[in-house]
């Protein structure tokens, strides 16, 4: 097979959930078919950053995006497949394209013209895409109703995880001291952004007694002036730090160090963040809605993420030593083992070969 990747989100240096997933699963196709040719194409105004590959991975080549114009490169692609619910102007014999969320038209979560242009867009790769991977099957029921998507032309296939390396307890005594977290602290991960659910989790932890702190790792999204306001003027504040975009050294010792993380999102399509927590051993409260539900199954306790009342008695609970704390710990590393970025692989290829079958 010649296969057409986009790898443009890969080469964030700061990467979203698209990103991670972009250089997860392109990492894992090149090593899982060294028989195939892959061709990463990427927008000509990134820098194209090395994907790590394999030693037995030498059937790459790299092209810009805009470079798919060309007639004869187009006849060098078997299948296009399209890593960020987008596809190229131009046409391939067969195309896929992965769908990981659709929340821009679910609620209030961008500006208008935002919504109009995704909308847009995922209309036009929807009414192209041969076959469509979503990354959650909620994502998948979304791209049936919402985009009048053939079920039957939708692949579920889950995330890989990026695993959290053990870290020494010197070491990690050492990163609690140096950032002021001694004391507990409840671990948060997201854009800061309506909905992240932010506000609701600020309520219920300003109800938490104790030294336990409140930690905010994540960068400003849409409608952050009203949660950065909130955060200033809560009766908790003196507990609370607030982090910004933090690097994966950062964050892989924050989730080590952490004694819960709370991710009581009001929309995922998929909820990276849940599985790192998990392979850290880290228990994890978050939402029991959206895919947040089907990723974390019963290895977490699941809120409504509306009631700041419920999200509060849950993080106690899993802060709490006992058998419920020890329980989360047990069930998430068992579950995010279930994750894995070659076997996210394996199964696209499946979609790729079924449809050029």
């Amino acid at each position: 097979m010649r296969i057409g990747l986009d790898a443009s989100y890969s080469l964030d240096s700061s990467p979203s959930g698209v990103g991670i997933y972009s250089a997860g699963i392109i990492t894992a196709l090149l090593s899982s078919a060294p028989d195939d040719h892959f061709l990463l194409c990427y927008r000509a105004n990134r820098f194209f950053r090395a994907i790590t590959k394999p030693r037995n991975a030498r059937n790459t080549s790299r092209y810009p995006l805009e470079d798919l114009m060309l007639p004869h490169l187009q006849k060098r692609i078997d299948l296009f497949h399209g890593l960020n619910q987008r596809l190229p102007s131009c046409t391939f014999p067969r195309t896929v394209a992965t769908f990981h969320d659709l929340f821009v038209m679910t609620a209030d979560y961008s500006t208008p013209e935002f919504r109009l242009r995704f909308r847009k867009l995922a209309q036009d790769t929807a009414q192209r895409a041969d076959h469509i991977i979503a990354v959650s099957q909620y994502t998948a029921g979304l791209v049936a109703e919402l985009l009048s998507y053939p079920p039957e032309h939708i692949t579920v296939v889950h995330h890989g995880v990026r695993r959290v390396p053990r870290i020494e307890d010197d070491e990690l005594r050492r990163f609690r001291a140096a950032h002021d977290l001694e004391a507990p602290f409840i671990l948060h991960v997201g854009t800061l952004q309506k909905r992240k659910n932010v506000e609701r989790l600020l309520e219920a932890f300003e109800h938490i007694d104790g030294p336990t702190r409140l930690v905010l790792a994540g960068s400003d999204g849409y409608g952050s002036d009203r949660i950065l306001d909130r955060l200033e003027t809560s009766s908790a504040a003196a507990r609370i730090r607030r982090l910004g975009y933090v690097d994966r050294p950062l964050l892989e010792h924050l989730y080590r160090a952490a004694s819960v993380l709370a991710f009581p999102s009001l929309e995922e399509g998929f909820g990276l963040p849940v599985l790192e927590a998990m392979s850290a051993g880290l228990p994890v409260v978050t939402s029991n809605r959206s895919a947040l539900a089907e990723v974390a199954s019963d290895a977490a306790l699941l809120v409504n993420p509306e009631d700041a009342y419920e999200i509060r008695i849950a993080i106690e609970e899993a802060l709490e030593e006992g058998p419920t704390r020890r329980r989360l710990i047990h069930a998430g590393l068992q579950r995010e083992q279930e994750f894995g970025w070659f076997k996210a692989a394996r199964e696209t290829l499946r979609v790729y070969r079924r449809l050029l079958e």
